[in-house]
Order: structure tokens, then C-alpha cells, then sequence
């Protein structure tokens, strides 16, 4: 005999995996303050390395003479988010790996520069890192909830 099946009721398994990968519309706030926050430290990073930028004659001096690795991790520090943004906008998993290398090397950078004593207060670097890590976060969140693919 055949067995009546009701369509309309999906199983609970059928329903989560449906609902993965279901984008929600903070995920797409996230990422617009994530392209902004971070497009505008490209930016800056940018002004600076062309000569464009405002610093102050000491501080510049300073920067002037740092270490590669200081370099670099500023570098990496900035790109590394930026990159990470553009991958969360395009909904991919290494948003998250971006983030990371992100938050490592502005804390590497940060270290360098209050080793010689040119940031005159930690709000600033906090606030960035604060960032960096809540977008690492999320982008993780994300990636586990299968919005980034």
C-alpha cells in the first residue's frame, strides 16, 4: 500500500539546513562599517607611505627609521582588514583568516610604536584593535552559521 506523505511539513533537519547560509540583515550592516571603517585606514596608511599625509616632525622622524617588521605589521595590520572586509562583502570564509593575520599584525605594530613612545595615549590602538577583533569575531560567526561560504 502506499504511504500519504505530507509535503508542506518539512522535517527539522531539512529546516536547519535550509535556513544555513540565510543571510541576516545585520551581515550586511556589519560589512558596510567594515568596507568604511577599514577603507578609510587604507586610506590613511596610504596618504602617509605617498608623503600626503600630516605628522608631526618628530613623529615622522620616528616612523622614518622603524624596522621592517614594524613596517610591516602596520602594513599588514591595515590590508589585512581590508582585504578581510572585501572578503566578508563577497561572502567568503577567509574573512576570517584576513581578520586574524589583521589583529596580529596591528599588535605588533602598536607594541613597536609604544616601545618608542609615539602614540601619546592607548585609546586610539585600542579602539583599533577592539575592531579588528569584533570584525574577526563576527566574520567567524559567520563562517560557522555558513554565511561565508
Amino acid at each position: 500500500m502506499a504511504e500519504i506523505v505530507d509535503e508542506s511539513v518539512v522535517p527539522e533537519a531539512d529546516a536547519d539546513a535550509e535556513a544555513a547560509g540565510a543571510i541576516p540583515w545585520h551581515f550586511w550592516a556589519v560589512v558596510a562599517v567594515a568596507l568604511l571603517w577599514n577603507g578609510y585606514g587604507a586610506y590613511d596608511y596610504t596618504s602617509y607611505q605617498l608623503g600626503m599625509a600630516t605628522v608631526d616632525p618628530a613623529t615622522q622622524a620616528v616612523l622614518d627609521t622603524a624596522p621592517v617588521w614594524a613596517t610591516a605589521g602596520w602594513a599588514l595590520g591595515v590590508w589585512g582588514s581590508f582585504v578581510g572586509a572585501v572578503l566578508m562583502l563577497l561572502r567568503s570564509r577567509h574573512a576570517t583568516s584576513a581578520f586574524a593575520v589583521s589583529l596580529v599584525a596591528a599588535i605588533v605594530s602598536f607594541a613597536w610604536q609604544f616601545s618608542v613612545g609615539i602614540v601619546p595615549t592607548p585609546i586610539l590602538p585600542l579602539v583599533i584593535l577592539g575592531a579588528v577583533a569584533f570584525f574577526w569575531w563576527y566574520a567567524a560567526k559567520m563562517r560557522r552559521e555558513g554565511v561565508l561560504r
